[in-house]
């Protein structure tokens, strides 16, 4: 079930990524936030079509560890960039919740 809705949000980033990041800041997105909202975009469909065709333990895993260091990446922005605060615990959060539910899907390490 994961890899339709990373698909989704993959999607949602690259074909709209300024009316995405204005939900979440309530802010009109630069040019750099756009590039960077598709480039996540591009890494979650990328994700998704691996976890979809080899939903393997290791594999899913290994997306769980990208996410999990993504969230963590997140944290360490908003801690530091105060204008950058909102849209990158957002950002934080949902990647938590990708990370979470691949190592779930992932199952116990073994």
């Amino acid at each position: 079930m994961l890899p339709p809705i990373r698909a989704g949000y993959g999607v949602m980033l690259i074909a709209a990524p300024g009316v995405v990041i204005h939900l979440v800041t309530g802010q009109p997105p630069g040019r750099r936030a756009c590039r960077l909202a598709r480039l996540l975009g591009a890494r979650h469909l990328v994700q998704a079509a691996v976890s979809a065709f080899a939903p393997m333990p290791g594999v899913l895993a290994a997306g769980a560890g990208v996410d999990a260091l993504h969230t963590a990446s997140m944290l360490m922005l908003a801690a530091v960039d105060r204008g950058a605060r909102r849209v990158a615990l957002t950002d934080a959060l949902a990647e938590s919740l990708f990370a979470a539910a691949g190592f779930s899907s992932a199952g116990p390490p073994g």
